[in-house]
C-alpha cells in the first residue's frame, strides 16, 4: 500500500488550545508529532475528545482566531512551513495542495448551488482552466467516483442527492486539483454500513488515481484495519501509541489500545453485551497530572498518577506513551 519513504506532510510537536472563555483555555493537541509518507494512508484513530478532529483543523489551519490558536510547533507541507502563512497563502494551498474532506457534507456543500457549478467553481479558482475544461473534468471526476448518470448528476441540487452520493461529491471536489495531501475527517460516520465501505473503496481508488497521501480520521477500528498502513491512536490530545497497522492489531501495547480493541464488535464473539472502557476522555481543559489515562486503566501503578510518561519507540518504529515500558514503570512493578 505504502509506495515511498517520501515525507508528503510531517508535524512536529504541534500545541493547539481552544478557548474556552477570557479566562481559562482547553489544550485539545498537545505536543503531537507525526509524518505522512507519499502514496500512504495513515489514520487516526481515538474516542470524541481525544484531540482527532482539532489536529486536522489545525494541519488546515482552518482554526478562527476567536475559537483558538496553534501555540507552538511545526507544519511542514512538501517542504512548505504552513504556520508561517498568511491566510490568503493558506488559501492557495487548501484544494490545491491539500484537501479535506468533513463528516457531513451537507454543511459543506452550498445548498443553493448544483453540483456542477460547485465543482466548477473550485476549480476555476485552484487551475488555471476555462470554464468549459472544468465542466468536462467536473464529469470525468463525478464518474471516477460512481456516478452512473453524470450528466443528471451534474446539474442537481445537494438535498436530491443520498447522504453517501453527497460524499462523493465531496471526495471529488476535492481531488479537482489533484492535492498531494487528502484529509478525510470520520468521512463515514453517518453512513450505513454498506455505504461506508463504498465511500473508503472510492477514497481509495482516488488516492491510486492521483497518487496522493491520505490522512484518515476515525473511532473505527474497523475501517483501520482496511485501509491503513499506519496508525496513530490519540487519547486527550496526545498519541499515546503509532505503528503499522498489521503491528498493532498483533500487538496493542497501550492499555487504551488494546481497551479500543476488546469494544470491536467480532462474530465469533459469545458475549451477549460489548465490552465498554470504564469513565470518559478528561475534558481538555482539565486534564490529569499524570498519564491521561490513568483514572480508566487496569493496569494504574503509583507513578502513573504523578508523572506523565514519555513517547518511547519500544521496537521498530512503535512507539508508545506508557509506564509499563519505563524503567520507572519498571522499577515501581
Amino acid at each position: 500500500m505504502q509506495d515511498s519513504n517520501e515525507k508528503v506532510l510531517e508535524v512536529n510537536h504541534l500545541k493547539t488550545h481552544y478557548y474556552i472563555n477570557n479566562e481559562s483555555k482547553a489544550q485539545a493537541v498537545d505536543d503531537v508529532s507525526f509524518h505522512v509518507n507519499q502514496g500512504e494512508t495513515v489514520c487516526i484513530v481515538g474516542e470524541s475528545g481525544c484531540g482527532k478532529s482539532a489536529t486536522a483543523l489545525s494541519i488546515m489551519q482552518l482554526i478562527s482566531p476567536e475559537q483558538g490558536e496553534i501555540t507552538s510547533g511545526s507544519i511542514i507541507l512538501n517542504g512548505k512551513e504552513l504556520t508561517q502563512l498568511s491566510m490568503k497563502e493558506m488559501g492557495h494551498v487548501r484544494g490545491k495542495q491539500m484537501s479535506m474532506i468533513f463528516q457531513e457534507p451537507m454543511t459543506s456543500l452550498n445548498p443553493v448551488l448544483k453540483i456542477g457549478s460547485q465543482m466548477v467553481e473550485h476549480m476555476v479558482k485552484h487551475e488555471k482552466i476555462s470554464k468549459k475544461e472544468a465542466v468536462e473534468r467536473a464529469k470525468q471526476l463525478l464518474e471516477l467516483v460512481g456516478f452512473s448518470n453524470i450528466n443528471e448528476a451534474i446539474n442537481q441540487y445537494p438535498h436530491e442527492l443520498s447522504g453517501g452520493m453527497r460524499q462523493r461529491v465531496m471526495i471529488a471536489i476535492a481531488m479537482a486539483c489533484n492535492p498531494q495531501l487528502l484529509i478525510a475527517d470520520e468521512p463515514t460516520t453517518a453512513l450505513d454500513v454498506t455505504t461506508q465501505s463504498h465511500v473508503l473503496d472510492v477514497i481509495d481508488t482516488m488516492k491510486r488515481t492521483f497518487n496522493s497521501s491520505v490522512l484518515l480520521i476515525t473511532h473505527d477500528l474497523g475501517v483501520v484495519a482496511d485501509v491503513a498502513d499506519r496508525v496513530i491512536v490519540m487519547y486527550a490530545g496526545q498519541i499515546v501509541e503509532e505503528t503499522i497497522t498489521s503491528e498493532l492489531f498483533n500487538e496493542p501495547k497501550h492499555p487504551y489500545t488494546v481497551a479500543l480493541m476488546k469494544s470491536m464488535p467480532t462474530l465469533n464473539s459469545d458475549n451477549e453485551r460489548l465490552y465498554t472502557i470504564p469513565g470518559t476522555v478528561p475534558p481538555a481543559h482539565q486534564l490529569p497530572k499524570g498519564c491521561r489515562f490513568a483514572d480508566r486503566c487496569s493496569h494504574t501503578m503509583d507513578i502513573c498518577k504523578k508523572i506523565n510518561p514519555d513517547l518511547l519507540n519500544t521496537k521498530d518504529e512503535h512507539f508508545v506513551r506508557c509506564h509499563l515500558f519505563t524503567k520507572e514503570g519498571n522499577a515501581n512493578e
